[in-house]
């Protein structure tokens, strides 16, 4: 029998919802949507993803896109946790990576069909 940590339990599910499709970057879900955060990866930027995890993007956070700017989609801005708005670059965003948001039970169920990411 496996016996994993809490943190290899989120790893296998990250990876299973990455290879089911059901992930995106922040900065390319449609406005409007809703999803939870599963990983920020600054690509070799620690600054800036030590930025994102400081302003609350961190893993299992709600995040929805309310708007995108005019040009060129940039900048957006998200909701986290339906408490805190906050404006990003492209860049920025595109580091988020988002899935689906679950049941408050974490059964694996998507809470409902407008919260599709």
């Amino acid at each position: 029998m496996n016996t994993y940590t809490e943190q290899e339990r989120q790893t296998l599910e990250v990876g299973r919802l990455v290879k089911a499709g059901l992930t995106q970057p922040l900065g390319q879900m449609p406005q409007g949507s809703v999803g939870r955060i599963l990983a920020v990866s600054g690509m070799g930027d620690r600054d800036v993803e030590r930025g994102l995890l400081e302003m609350g993007f961190v893993e299992g956070a709600c995040v929805e896109v309310l708007h995108y700017g005019l040009l060129g989609r940039d900048p957006l801005a998200v909701r986290i946790n339906q408490s805190m708005t906050v404006a990003l670059r492209q860049v920025e965003a595109n580091i988020v990576l988002v899935g689906p948001l679950l049941d408050p039970a974490g059964s694996g169920v998507l809470a409902s069909q407008e919260h599709r990411v």
